[in-house]
């Protein structure tokens, strides 16, 4: 991690080090990110602003203009800053007047009437966003000086967006305090966080370059923004992809809602159970994304109507009260394209689970060839939980169809990564670049057209640009659907993967039998010598 990385989050902490005391440390969240959002709109009519007068005063331009009045019309109409993704902000709502205010004794008043005056811009903009920007500091434990301590040092240069454009910096900060916040809120923070490490490598795997993305666990919407910033690193272009998602928790909601308006992204987000209360029920998307609460039970699948158009078969077959992992999974296939790929992190009792409702629903995956591959991740990568996870890809372009991928509807690829990883604390794990690189590489080259340079070859090797996929000892296997079933549907990677080779050091067997002999004949010696110092201690007694 770069030093500068790290007085940025030194500073950001500090900022919310200013509500310690009158707010508890989960509740943080709901005051600075607002304060963070207000502070990019507020930046970005200014840029916008700007960049019209720039045009109104250039001679070249076809806004040049001489005449004053016409001038301040073309600044003042709102449809001039719509139609370039931003807001007119007016003076007492911008972060301008927060920031000159800031040691008043009625900043807190300023600030929600702040909220109010945008809040009214939003919901006219999208119904969607109606409630974003609740009045929350007049009624807090805050203290002005604390809520202008906040103002501030949110104030500061490295944190704008005028003065450092292109950097996304405040998408950045918004992403890094939804992380410390996961860690502050504990087990509760994982219906909004999903580690970084996770989100990249299912994005990775997929690599949803454009069509339709949808998330009906969005919790912050973190599968939406990496999802933008591989579009981004992939020279794509995010008008390519429409967002949809869906999320059960309202004060959750609107983080996802602010974030993808920081990032300038399109959406339809909708608030409820997506398990009981699907609101995309036409919805297909050519991925899913998605880290659904783990092993959720009383979900009441009563509830569900008997002929739901997602479940596979008879509820009472095909669903259990003990756990809804497997109904989102037919979630999540129901609403793929007739070529869509889902990614979805689960727990991994979900490999192996033999409960009726669960059993019945991985086996009808398995033997309708839907499940394109499994991997297994290593522990301590969630700050928030310490059940062992995994990634379910499912697919519907596993027919070769595509033109892309070759046809595997007779395989699934498993992945055991339960040893890759690197400490970045004594809690955390995190994937690096090489580790998320070897994971999606190996799946794209086991998935792609095959070009092999031996068409008689049978050994489970396939070529593409010179890219070959082979099974690895202890890391992949293509196994056939024939040897899951004999495995009972188990889905455990390292039923297939065997174990890993040990690294040969060269010492022929023999001489390592000799060695050991040696060794162990030395140690009962040893053992005799204190034997007998012991029986002669006890002697002298």
């Amino acid at each position: 991690m770069a030093k500068a990385d790290i007085d940025f989050e030194k500073e950001l902490w500090d900022a919310a080090n200013e509500l310690r005391g009158a707010v508890s440390e989960n509740n943080y969240k709901n005051y600075i990110l607002p304060l963070v959002f207000l502070k990019h709109l507020s930046e970005r009519y200014d840029i916008v602003h700007d960049e019209l007068r720039k045009q109104l005063q250039d001679p070249k331009s076809e806004y040049y203009t001489t005449d004053k009045e016409e001038m301040n019309y073309v600044l003042e109409d709102t449809d001039e800053y719509r139609s370039r993704n931003t807001f007119r902000i007016p003076y007492n709502a911008s972060w301008q007047y927060l920031k000159e205010n800031a040691e008043q004794d009625d900043i807190k008043v300023k600030v929600d009437d702040a909220f109010d005056v945008i809040q009214e811009l939003l919901t006219e903009y999208n119904p969607q966003l109606n409630n974003l920007l609740p009045r929350i500091f007049v009624r807090s434990e805050l203290s002005p000086k604390q809520t202008g301590g906040i103002i501030n040092l949110l104030s500061h240069p490295k944190f704008s967006e005028k003065e450092n454009p292109e950097t996304d910096i405040l998408g950045r900060i918004y992403e890094y305090y939804i992380g410390r916040f996961a860690m502050a809120e504990g087990s509760g923070a994982g219906q909004f966080f999903t580690p970084g490490s996770i989100v990249r490598l299912l994005v990775e795997l997929l690599e949803p370059y454009k069509g339709r993305i949808f998330d009906p666990a969005c919790g912050s919407g973190g599968m939406f923004v990496q999802s933008l910033k591989f579009i981004k690193e992939h020279d794509g272009d995010k008008s390519d992809i429409s967002i949809y998602g869906q999320e059960m928790t309202a004060q959750t909601l609107r983080l996802c809602l602010m974030n993808l308006m920081l990032r300038d992204l399109s959406f339809d987000i909708k608030l409820g159970n997506s398990l009981l209360d699907d609101k995309f029920p036409d919805l297909k998307a050519d991925y899913v994304i998605a880290n659904p609460p783990f092993n959720v039970s009383n979900w009441h699948p009563e509830d569900l109507p008997d002929g739901d158009p997602r479940l596979f078969g008879p509820k009472e077959e095909f669903t259990t009260d003990g756990s809804a992992n497997y109904m989102w999974m037919q979630t999540f296939w129901h609403h793929l394209s007739d070529t869509g790929t889902a990614g979805i992190v689960m727990a991994n009792g979900a490999m192996t689970s033999s409960t009726k409702g669960e059993k019945n629903v991985r086996q009808h995956m398995v033997d309708n060839s839907m499940i394109d591959a499994i991997v297994r991740l290593p522990d301590k990568l969630f700050l928030t939980t310490g059940i062992p996870a995994c990634l379910f890809i499912l697919s519907k372009n596993r027919d070769g169809k595509d033109g892309t991928h070759r046809e595997r509807t007779n395989e699934i690829l498993f992945l055991d990564a339960s040893k890759m990883g690197t400490m970045a604390s004594r809690k955390l794990r995190v994937f690096t670049d090489d580790d998320i690189r070897k994971i999606a590489d190996t799946y794209h080259n086991w998935r792609t057209v095959v070009t092999s340079s031996d068409p008689d070859d049978k050994s489970g090797s396939y070529r593409e640009a010179n890219e070959i996929y082979e099974d690895i000892d202890g890391f992949c296997k293509a196994a056939t659907l024939e040897e899951v079933q004999k495995q009972d549907y188990k889905l455990t990677p390292g039923i297939y993967v065997g174990t890993e080779a040990e690294d040969d050091d060269g010492i022929p067997f023999e001489e390592k039998m000799e060695t050991l002999k040696a060794q162990l004949l030395g140690q009962f010696e040893k053992g005799e010598e204190l034997k007998q110092q012991i029986l002669e201690n006890f002697d002298k007694f």
